[in-house]
């Protein structure tokens, strides 16, 4: 609906009114219509877009749950990823949202329908991008506004329709002209490497227009140049962070910002062409990576907070953990990461994310939204958390059982 804005006058309209007014009737009915056209103009959430939890950290959060086995058999990663994709899909019901936390949860879910053959989760993803329209956040150049971009994508991969990538399309033709600025890379921190390169590099396959697969490649070798750490093999979260250092003197890691990485790399090689020149470049950051925080994995399978200094941190931290599952995992399904190293990461990686389940389904020791380690109880869930949870669930199955999981995406 137009936003109506009335004028009252006492006594007489001041000299030059009318035609003042019939300016500002003609500015304000455009601006109605072009906030009329946008199902979510800034400032004008539903109320149910209100009610969008992104997570919670309640002080009794329950018991653990009992029922699940945290082997990495297909049946067994299954009924984990049923349980924790049920518990998170009742307490978003009618919740739509455009932001970058739901984002990743949606992926998740699109991942765990496929896996689980359960239209429920791909639905209630469905019914988000119909609402709102395929559009996606206002911030244009923003990646974390982008990052919805990857569950469209995946939507019309599954049935092409003009209408799932047009406003998507539109967006980042006008983006692209928006030069350079190098005091200020378009994607700045690591995050962003999952949120926006895999919704680029999949409007291209979308399209078979490779100036979106162009841009990727030129902002991601950007941002590699700003903050990847060549002697860690891990990358800062933002210039902040490359002169900061852990308790014991290690240089600061961000387990989920390392992860976030990690995630966008499999984004992104997902739909990047096996003969693409680009493509070792991005291969070979996987493969550093991988060797990285398979060295520095927990006893408990998961990894802290802060990567370096596991000591400082008395919880593991789920939701960058699932990241490192899924990735790793994923890197042995497509044969870019050697099975007999890994395989055996993975699995307990994924063991240790079952035993962080409730009993009720939600996923504990999520660290909430940050920029870098911080405080968090071993209850606190949040939905990016799931959705990485549901990502790692999904490649755990398959490594385990390759021949009824076909590759998922395979690059053409």
């Amino acid at each position: 609906m137009g936003t109506i804005i009335t004028m009252a006058y006492i006594g007489a309209p001041p000299a030059g009114c009318f035609i003042r007014r019939r300016r500002l009737q003609i500015a304000v009915c455009t601006m109605a219509l072009a906030l009329g056209s946008l199902p979510q103009a800034q400032g004008q959430l539903t109320e149910n877009e209100k009610k969008a939890a992104v997570g919670d950290a309640p002080a009794n959060p329950g018991p653990l749950a009992t029922d699940l086995s945290t082997a990495a058999t297909p049946a067994a990663v299954k009924a984990a990823m049923r349980k924790v994709a049920d518990w998170q899909t009742a307490r978003i019901v009618d919740t739509p949202s455009q932001d970058w936390t739901f984002a990743t949860l949606y992926v998740g879910m699109l991942s765990a329908s496929e896996t689980l053959q359960d239209r429920k989760y791909h639905d209630t993803v469905l019914k988000v991008a119909e609402h709102y329209r395929w559009t996606l956040g206002p911030r244009k150049l923003h990646a974390d506004d982008q990052a919805i971009g990857q569950a469209y994508l995946w939507l019309d991969r599954e049935k092409p329709q003009p209408i799932r990538i047009a406003p998507l399309r539109k967006q980042f033709d006008e983006a692209m002209l928006a030069p350079d600025d190098p005091a200020r890379p378009v994607w700045w921190w690591c995050d962003a490497l999952f949120m926006a390169p895999p919704v680029w590099a999949g409007l291209t396959q979308a399209t078979h227009d490779p100036k979106y697969l162009a841009y990727m490649d030129h902002e991601w070798r950007i941002t590699n140049d700003l903050l990847w750490d060549p002697q860690a093999r891990l990358f800062s979260r933002d210039q902040a962070y490359l002169t900061k250092h852990e308790k014991n003197g290690s240089k600061l890691f961000w387990s989920r910002g390392n992860g976030w990485v990690m995630g966008g790399l499999v984004g992104v090689l997902d739909v990047l062409p096996a003969d693409d020149a680009r493509r070792p470049f991005y291969v070979d950051k996987l493969q550093q990576m991988a060797g990285s925080v398979a060295k520095i994995q927990g006893a408990d399978g998961l990894w802290r907070a802060g990567l370096l200094d596991a000591p400082d941190y008395a919880l593991p931290e789920t939701s960058g953990s699932a990241f490192f599952v899924y990735a790793l995992a994923w890197g042995i399904n497509h044969h870019l990461l050697d099975a007999a190293t890994y395989r055996p990461v993975v699995e307990k990686g994924w063991a240790g994310l079952v035993k962080n389940v409730y009993a009720d389904g939600r996923l504990g020791s999520v660290q909430p939204v940050g920029e870098a380690p911080g405080a968090y109880s071993a209850g606190a869930s949040s939905v990016f958390g799931t959705g990485a949870f549901l990502l790692a669930g999904t490649e755990v199955s398959r490594m385990s059982s390759p021949a009824s999981h076909p590759a998922r995406r395979a690059a053409k």
